[in-house]
């Protein structure tokens, strides 16, 4: 029995690693037998490269070493490297990448930050690099994750050495030293570290490749835009990135070289033509239309230059907007990978972290000053957040996860949860889907870089990721949250489970100041009055209105509620 244990476990590990590398033919991605390979990716953000927007401190604290040096300040720098060192041991772990497997991706890229592989060039002596193993460790623990998963893993350099753009909180770029492009020690080190790195992963297959330089942004001659967005030429970029690659192929002549524009990545004047036979041109994608036109540039470069494209990095929008961007790419044959897996109260991403009262506390005090916490308090609050970032901890966001894979393929909705009638069915856990399909709400994108104008679409910025406004909810009977800010003819759409035919009582627990809310129940074609719900006096005192005679057919049905008339806040409805 144990000998065919022993067979079974080779035979698998053979499995697993029997497949050769991804490269680029033609224009697109394929494998070792030249299938197409859509790679459906997720960007590990915050891991190796902490960034103020993910942890809440972007209003007193950018770059990750200006979080560190707050940190030491608060709780001595021995406290500080056991802090950073759980931090890292805790935000991704082979839970998390077992989690995004089932959940439908087949890919990881991994943003790395050069000082785990290497010490800065003010701790090198003169022509000096050295390496660091903790960089190197962490990526081959993910890698082997990754192995096990049949997941890909891309190779991100997001803070090159020195920095490698104007906008810092990205690269953890220390304006009071020299940059990537300011210091030819920072370019050696950079190169030195892809060979390193090329040399370590050389026969890996499960490396999908190796994005060598994220998102530069750098005014470097002839722009005016201080992150590079009117460049022309980028021949310093375009040299390091050649460079790079050259290195790189001195020991790896597998992997695929994927390149970025300056301009957060997608200004690629001077750039071309590519350099290797074997590269993909990358592009980022924020708050714009989800139109072809949109990504038609991107398009163009594939077709002139005869290499595959990748979507590298995108998300912290609405459902809506991942739902169309992640359709419009996959139907022109783009890959992507969407960003970030763990943000501190965040509900435009497939996880968010719990932030505890403590560490809000410490958030008040770096942003407004007061009385200085304890080291004892500090360090308790800051060693609760690094709990809270274990996989375990998180709370998934369903709604992300199924707007990004099942609402990509269909505009059918799906039950939230479980609702039986009779029964209490929350506003909030209203149906998975997207607008016009399981609800209507005015405002559900930000397309601020077209329009000019910022969309929060969730104005309550809680527990889901739709146009639905939702906030936390003061009744005394509650899930914890409330739709609210409705406006006139908007509407949500819920799955219920009706154990037997028969009129029912409603029920509506509400809060409104002063606005006469009315609304109306559809349910099949049939159409049931509108309802008056009458000024409670305060939209944190609530009142109950009733509802008789509501006719519901047994089995699955989906009732909408629409509000002829909003301004009001809604917690529950519920059939007696």
């Amino acid at each position: 029995m144990k000998y065919y244990i022993t067979i079974l476990s080779i035979l698998f590990s053979v499995a697993v690693n029997a497949q050769g590398f991804l490269h680029a033919e033609g224009q697109k991605i394929v494998d070792e037998n030249g299938n197409n390979i859509l790679l459906r990716g997720l960007g590990l953000g915050g891991w190796m490269v902490q960034e103020s927007y993910m942890l809440q401190t972007s209003a007193f604290a950018g770059p990750q070493h200006t979080i560190k040096e707050k940190i030491t300040e608060l709780i001595g720098k021995k406290n500080t490297q056991e802090f950073y060192r759980v931090y890292l041991e805790n935000s991704i772990t082979r839970r998390d990448i077992d989690s995004l497997k089932a959940w439908g991706f087949n890919s990881v890229r991994l943003p790395m930050h050069y000082n785990l592989y290497t010490p800065p060039i003010e701790e090198e002596k003169e022509g000096e690099i050295t390496w660091k193993e903790k960089g190197f460790q962490m990526t081959d623990s993910l890698l082997k994750w990754c192995r096990v998963n049949k997941m890909y893993l891309i190779l991100d350099l997001h803070a090159a050495p020195g920095g490698q753009g104007n906008d810092a909180n990205i690269s953890d770029y220390d304006k009071t030293k020299p940059s990537l492009w300011e210091s030819e020690a920072n370019k050696q080190k950079t190169i030195a570290l892809w060979k390193k790195l090329a040399e370590r992963y050389k026969d890996e297959t499960w490396i999908g490749g190796y994005d060598i330089i994220n998102e530069p942004n750098w005014n470097f001659v002839e722009g005016e835009n201080p992150n590079g967005l009117d460049e022309k030429k980028n021949e310093p970029l375009r040299q390091l990135m050649v460079d790079i690659t050259k290195v790189i192929r001195e020991v790896d002549q597998n992997h695929m070289i994927i390149i970025e524009g300056n301009g957060w990545g997608n200004n690629y004047n001077g750039i071309f033509p590519l350099w290797d036979n074997n590269m993909v041109i990358s592009f980022h994608k924020y708050w714009n239309y989800n139109t072809q036109e949109s990504i038609q540039f991107i398009l163009d470069f594939r077709k002139k230059y005869n290499a595959p494209v990748w979507l590298g990095e995108s998300g912290e929008n609405s459902n809506v907007w991942f739902r169309d961007a992640i359709k419009l790419v996959e139907f022109n044959n783009v890959g992507w990978a969407f960003w970030p897996m763990k943000k501190v109260d965040n509900i435009a991403g497939v996880t968010s972290v719990t932030k505890n009262p403590e560490y809000a506390q410490l958030l008040n005090y770096w942003q407004y000053g007061g009385e200085k916490p304890t080291v004892e308090f500090a360090k308790k609050a800051l060693m609760q957040m690094v709990e809270n970032f274990k996989m375990e901890n998180v709370t998934v966001k369903q709604d992300v996860i199924d707007a990004m894979f099942r609402q990509v393929q269909t505009a059918e909705t799906k039950a939230y949860k479980d609702h039986s009638v009779p029964g209490r069915i929350y506003a909030t856990e209203y149906n998975l889907g997207t607008q016009g399909y399981a609800y209507f709400d005015e405002d559900f994108v930000n397309y601020r870089v077209n329009t000019g104008k910022y969309s929060s679409w969730n104005n309550g910025h809680k527990m889901r990721n739709d146009g639905v406004d939702i906030q936390v909810c003061k009744d005394e009977e509650t899930n914890g949250y409330e739709v609210f800010d409705i406006k006139d003819k908007e509407w949500l759409l819920f799955t219920v489970n009706v154990k037997q035919t028969g009129k029912y009582l409603l029920k509506i627990r509400y809060a409104s100041e002063k606005s006469h809310a009315k609304l109306h129940l559809e349910v099949d074609t049939q159409s049931f009055k509108i309802v008056n719900l009458i000024p409670t006096g305060n939209n944190n005192s609530y009142s109950t209105a009733e509802v008789p005679g509501i006719y519901l057919k047994k089995g699955i049905q989906k009732i909408k509620v629409v509000f002829d008339k909003g301004g009001v806040h809604v917690n529950y409805f519920e059939f007696h």
